[in-house]
């Protein structure tokens, strides 16, 4: 579970940005469907962590479905379902306002609250490389490339269907 709470608080952070007012692709977001894949890689006083990650994106709303480190993360805005295939679990949990540090959807409609810790290094129409700097000298580093902007589609494809997993699948409701 360490893995999907630290995917997940990279995949929000991917949507931040040091002192400017504004991202303008960040901008775009609201009205759209918009999948991109990213990466992450962490540093601490300067120095690279181990920690890096890579995956895919989409969100639509208050809805997203995240793919990376083996694992599979998605929500409708009201409940988060974090799969991991491998070891055959389900974490299920209702999604609280707090959770804007592991919510991509949350996070982006309030990317402009956190300004003040992030820093642009590049930005394209289709991608995104953004520093952010936290209190305590780490510094997470996230690419987002290949951005697409489509037509929302609706959210029926965010939501799990528990009844779908193999009876040997461990779920665990929080809600």
């Amino acid at each position: 579970m360490k893995r999907i709470v630290t995917s997940l608080m990279a995949l929000c952070l991917a949507f931040a940005a040091f002192g400017q007012g504004s991202i303008p692709l960040l901008d775009r977001v609201p009205g759209h469907r918009v999948h991109f894949h990213y990466t992450y890689s962490l540093a601490k006083d300067g120095k690279p962590m181990t920690q890096v990650a890579d995956g895919e994106v989409t969100v639509e709303d208050n809805a997203f479905l995240l793919s990376g480190l083996g694992l599979e993360v998605r929500s409708d805005g009201t409940t988060r379902w974090s799969v991991d295939r491998d070891a055959e679990e389900v974490l299920i949990e209702k999604v609280e306002k707090e959770d804007i540090l592991t919510n991509p959807a949350l996070f982006i409609a309030s990317y402009k609250e956190n300004m003040d810790k992030i820093r642009v290094n590049a930005s394209t129409p289709n991608s995104l490389d953004v520093t952010l700097v936290l209190d305590d000298d780490t510094s997470a580093r996230f690419v987002l490339k290949n951005i697409l902007f489509g037509d929302k589609q609706g959210k029926s494809d965010f939501p799990l269907d528990e009844k779908s997993l193999p009876k040997s699948y461990v779920i665990t409701d929080l809600r």
